[in-house]
């Protein structure tokens, strides 16, 4: 693995963004401002999913109109986060608030997936009337994860 790493941090993309005086802070602001659309999407249709209603849209009305901007938002950052993980890819893979991170993107994965298969295929029974207990747990455990991912981002800031 580590074999690996070092190879990706030789890479001439991964040597300019470590030798740039400014490729390095632009590219982790592009980061920033795409992580905040994906979390500020999925905050409106899970604080939605919870029973707060600033609106009268549905879930569904939800769901279709920011989730199309959430997946945008979605490949940036990632494109963002591993051009950044390739400057220093052998420090990050060891930083434990990076590896925390991955992980809690991955939970937050898997409970969007459970969400989708096992409580939005009824949404169309339940968006108009009172929302079942699994989607109010997939939106606090969303809201959780999300909030521990963007916490441990700006610890993995301090600790690289």
């Amino acid at each position: 693995m580590d074999s690996f790493l070092i190879a990706l941090e030789s890479q001439p993309f991964a040597v300019a963004i470590v030798e740039g005086a400014s490729l390095f802070p632009w590219i982790e602001t592009v980061h920033v401002i795409a992580i905040v659309t994906v979390v500020g999407t999925i905050s409106v249709v899970d604080l939605r999913l919870l029973g707060v209603q600033a609106h009268v849209a549905s879930a569904r009305r939800l769901m279709a109109q920011l989730l199309p901007a959430t997946w945008i938002a979605f490949a940036i950052a990632l494109v963002s986060g591993l051009l950044m993980f390739s400057s220093k890819a052998v420090k990050y893979a060891a930083n434990g608030p990076f590896q925390a991170k991955m992980l809690l993107l991955l939970l937050a994965g898997a409970n969007m997936a459970l969400f989708h298969v096992l409580t939005h295929k009824d949404i169309a029974v339940w968006d108009t009337g009172r929302t079942p207990p699994s989607a109010k747990l997939a939106g606090a455990l969303s809201l959780a994860l999300w909030t521990c991912i963007i916490a441990l981002g700006r610890w993995i800031g301090f600790t690289v």
